[in-house]
């Protein structure tokens, strides 16, 4: 895929938000020096992860992390995502470490911006439980209490429906579990969690507060009844159901029914207004009816049983990860929000973006990067209110059920030496920065 190379990406608002994304279980490391969250217990476990690796130290970022903001700096970037592990917060001296992050990224210009969940749940806890949603609130007023004098921004959760969806009804993620509908009270109670740290936030005098919930459209198979109906349950299942209780307070039709407790009441808090809305986008989906064997969702096998199969989109470049590349997708489905939810809608943030490629001349990862932010702009051109733009990934990482099989990273990451080494697309986002200003 080739850049448009002979036309500059069009201008952004001059207050228009760029930003790296990161996690804190996949670069952290020392995680000796913290409790166990049920990704550490997942991945002590054979064959679950590709290339059995763990991310007791991933890029070791807990040590190195001035040298990573030094990367920031020279980046040009306006903010950094990065997410707060609670198992580290729930250490002692834990709290600490992100307070002497904040303060140095505060020192060089660049908006702290942390995700207070992102899949690192501690180890003694359970979605499935709904006192994880109140342990949650409390964790998130520890958090702000702390961070709140120079935090501005705030994410709740990062990807609750991938959360739901591998960790907790495929199984393919931690903690494992293969309950597939049975899984539904998970995405409620993180939802519940979600408003309840809205409250917690405002409480301790935040005003800026989202939450990065993924999104992509979804397209049928084909034109016949039963795959543009098993794509409308996918839909459902994937976007919908994790948008519309924040943005409308309300589930999809017949999805409230399935879910645990009094669903109105918590409706209430789960759609405690938000000042902005994060989407994570990589790719479509097409869907369409089941096929009898297993289909596959992101390199992952699903059930037969599943009342959808998911489809190759072909005629596309993909990514090292196996990714379709579809740019004009991020339009589609900026617009689509548009549409849908009309004034309810908040003003966006673009909180991931990004692709797998290896090796440090990744004009492949450049091209990918030119094109989404095209298609970003042609979105807020044709009316939606998007705020800003944040690529995955700052650094190569432990990228989960992966492993460090793939790299997603503007930055090198030498996992033997942790020697740290920018990548061609580094120097071209920071080109890219200078020129928006």
């Amino acid at each position: 895929m080739a850049t448009d190379a002979g036309n500059p990406i069009p201008r952004f608002p001059a207050d228009f938000l760029w930003g790296v994304s990161t996690s804190a279980h996949q670069i952290e490391g020392a995680a000796d020096e913290r409790e166990a969250s049920v990704w550490d217990v997942f991945t002590a476990g054979p064959g679950r992860v590709k290339d059995g690796s763990t991310a007791a130290v991933a890029c070791d970022h807990y040590h190195r992390h001035r040298e990573d903001v030094a990367l920031l700096a020279g980046l040009g970037v306006d903010a950094y995502r990065f997410s707060v592990s609670w198992p580290r917060v729930n250490s002692p001296g834990g709290l600490d470490f992100y307070d002497r992050l904040v303060d140095e990224l505060c020192a060089v210009g660049v908006r702290p911006v942390p995700t207070l969940f992102h899949w690192d749940l501690p180890a003694s806890l359970d979605w499935l439980r709904r006192d994880t949603a109140d342990r949650f609130a409390e964790y998130v007023s520890v958090v702000a209490e702390r961070l709140g004098d120079r935090v501005t921004k705030w994410i709740t959760l990062n990807e609750p429906a991938e959360h739901t969806l591998l960790g907790h009804a495929l199984g393919a993620h931690a903690p494992g579990r293969q309950l597939l509908f049975d899984a539904l009270p998970v995405a409620h109670h993180q939802l519940l969690a979600h408003g309840l740290a809205v409250r917690a936030l405002r409480a301790a005098g935040a005003a800026d507060i989202g939450i990065a919930n993924s999104h992509g459209p979804t397209w049928p198979a084909s034109a016949d009844p039963a795959d543009t109906e098993a794509a409308g349950f996918y839909d459902v299942l994937l976007n919908r159901l994790f948008a519309e209780p924040v943005i409308l307070g309300q589930y999809p039709e017949g999805m409230g029914e399935l879910m645990p407790g009094d669903v109105q009441e918590d409706l209430k808090v789960i759609a405690e207004p938000v000042d902005w809305y994060g989407i994570n986008y990589y790719a479509p989906a097409r869907v369409g009816a089941p096929v009898g064997t297993d289909s596959e969702y992101g390199g992952l096998a699903l059930p037969a049983e599943l009342p959808f199969s998911v489809r190759q989109i072909e005629g596309r470049a993909v990514t090292d990860f196996g990714w379709p590349i579809v740019p004009e997708g991020l339009t589609e489905l900026l617009c689509g929000f548009r549409e849908t939810y009309g004034d309810r809608l908040p003003p966006i943030i673009v909180t991931e973006n990004g692709c797998s490629y290896d090796g440090l001349d990744d004009q492949d990862r450049i091209a990918y990067l030119d094109a989404h932010i095209r298609a970003l702009h042609t979105a807020m051109a044709a009316g939606v209110d998007v705020r800003g733009y944040f690529v995955w990934s700052l650094m190569d990482n432990f990228e989960w059920a992966e492993g460090y099989q793939r790299r997603f990273g503007l930055v090198h990451v030498d996992y033997q030496t942790l020697k740290r080494t920018p990548k061609a697309s580094y120097h071209w986002f920071r080109d890219l920065l200078r020129a928006q200003r």
